[in-house]
């Protein structure tokens, strides 16, 4: 039962995460540039949650033998 939450706090990350790099995409067309898409993004620690989520997913399912 514990893998499962695991592997639900890890997808809850990644969802958030993978929100709001969608929702800082709204900057692109306001004129910002890729450049400086990737570099306001890579400062904001909400854009990590994605990553975060994915590596925690990856360990939930394949850290746990099935029973």
């Amino acid at each position: 039962m514990g893998h499962v939450v695991f592997f639900l706090i890890g997808f809850g990350l990644a969802v958030t995460g993978g929100v709001t790099l969608i929702a800082y995409m709204n900057f692109l067309p306001a004129g910002v540039s890729w450049l400086e898409y990737f570099l306001f993004v890579g400062g904001r620690i909400e854009c990590y949650f994605l990553p975060i989520g994915l590596f925690i997913m990856t360990v939930a399912i394949y850290s746990f033998p099935n029973k």
